[in-house]
């Protein structure tokens, strides 16, 4: 007998919080109008997809002390989103991001337990922490860790959170009209947390909720982040979407499974992808054209050289040459809360490569910065990009991919009419959702604990 084909995990990435939205476009959307976020939801869910996800975005992006608005600048506050679409879904996963670094264990819980009660069990969170002091600078504690004590935090963050959602393990609210008990243990939601990050206790007041705890997701992908998903995360998050590097991925973060007696299928490995779909390959890869030299306009070229070059390049031309002048290393760049920026560790030694590859190549600014960044993941026919998919997951380079659409709200509504049916069709994607939970959906362990039998 043959290997068992894998079954696909796909959710949807809300676009917004980055540089790959075409919010230009004649068909393009709000990205903050509930309408945007109802009719997001509601395809991915006539698709039968896990879940929707929220990134965060908790201070507006500068550049050369200015408001950076090329792109998608900012995002309204989650957990409002999310508990809204709670109203307006019936099955679909509800994650949102939501930073370690400057909330609170107790709040950042009690929120969570809230929307997987209003949502009958459809919460996930994906672990965050802050990388700039520049973000902090909107919060009390802004810019106070170093970036090596970060994780450390976020562990004891996640550790303090468990142990709120764990202080109600199911079975204490009775609700006996006869006898007038409501709460069979008095001791409900008793915490006691002293550590070196929190030293709190009281009372946790929301009771234990249908998934017990939220899925949690993570999205590092440095030593340290890898550790921390193999450790203690439901799925994680991955910027390889390639066979080779997907692979070499996922064999690294589930091989560390084991060492926390955990086994592979209790982490799911779920790459970021984008897609362009055409009625054949070459019209999709036309369109994909388009939607780069759409995404990558001139004077986002320029400003994208600027984080690399971290000097005002805006006299240059982005049809012409790269500048002769070399990059200003240091820490003090003219990008402000773009994590792109981190990419970029040795400016001198980008310059020299993107100097030899526009050599070669013969590009100009634009054409290089379109070279260089992320291009679509998956271009071709509904049959091509399910095919791509299909092999990629039933290859272990994935367990599935969050798809980031270009297009708001409507971006998601071709895969989910040509793409979806495909992959059913295959046998690997779902036709009905099998339970009413996002632990449901991803083949996850119930995290609630066994409910008292007695008085």
């Amino acid at each position: 007998m043959g290997k068992p084909l894998k079954q696909i995990h796909l959710a949807a990435h809300f676009p917004g919080v980055n540089n790959t939205t075409v919010w230009s476009h004649p068909e393009a959307g709000s990205h903050i109008d509930f309408d945007s976020f109802v009719h997001f939801a509601r395809t991915a869910e006539r698709a039968r997809f896990d879940f929707l996800f929220l990134a965060e975005g908790l201070r507006l992006r500068e550049q050369g002390g200015l408001i950076y608005d090329l792109d998608v600048v900012g995002r309204p506050d989650t957990f409002t989103v999310l508990s809204a679409l709670a109203a307006v879904t019936e099955h679909l996963g509800l994650t949102g991001t939501i930073n370690s670094t400057f909330n609170e264990p107790y709040e950042v819980a009690r929120q969570f337990a809230t929307l997987d009660h209003l949502s009958g069990g459809r919460a996930a969170w994906n672990v965050v922490t802050s990388w700039d002091a520049f973000t902090g600078e909107n919060f009390r504690r802004g810019g106070f860790l170093p970036r090596e004590e970060r994780y450390g935090r976020a562990r004891e963050f996640l550790a303090t959170a468990r142990e709120l959602f764990d202080s109600w393990d199911g079975g204490e609210i009775l609700a006996d009209p006869a006898s007038g008990v409501f709460l069979r243990d008095a001791g409900a939601g008793a915490f006691v947390h002293r550590g070196e990050q929190f030293d709190i206790s009281g009372r946790f007041n929301v009771p234990r909720s249908p998934q017990g705890r939220p899925v949690i997701f993570q999205a590092g992908d440095s030593e340290e982040g890898r550790e921390f998903a193999a450790a203690d995360a439901d799925a994680i998050f991955s910027r390889y979407a390639t066979l080779e590097e997907g692979r070499a991925f996922y064999a690294d973060v589930k091989g560390r499974l084991a060492r926390y007696g955990r086994t592979p299928d209790r982490l799911k490995i779920l790459p970021a992808a984008t897609f362009v779909l055409g009625d054949t390959d070459a019209d999709a890869r036309e369109l994909a054209r388009e939607v780069r030299l759409a995404q990558v306009s001139g004077a986002t070229a320029i400003k994208y050289l600027e984080h690399v070059w971290n000097r005002d390049l805006s006299a240059y031309d982005p049809d012409g040459p790269l500048p002769e002048t070399d990059p200003v290393p240091g820490e003090n760049t003219v990008a402000r809360g773009r994590a792109s920026v981190r990419m970029f560790r040795d400016p001198l030694a980008t310059a020299r490569q993107w100097r030899e590859l526009a050599a070669a190549r013969k590009l100009s600014i634009r054409e290089l910065v379109i070279e260089t960044t992320g291009r679509q993941t998956f271009i071709g026919s509904p049959a091509t990009v399910a095919t791509a998919i299909d092999d990629l997951v039933q290859q272990d380079a994935a367990d599935g991919f969050i798809l980031v659409p270009h297009l708001t709200p409507g971006g998601l509504d071709g895969f989910a009419d040509t793409v979806v049916p495909l992959l059913q069709e295959r046998g690997v994607f779902r036709r009905e959702y099998s339970g009413p939970t996002l632990r449901d959906h991803l083949g996850l362990a119930s995290a609630r604990i066994p409910a008292p039998t007695g008085p």
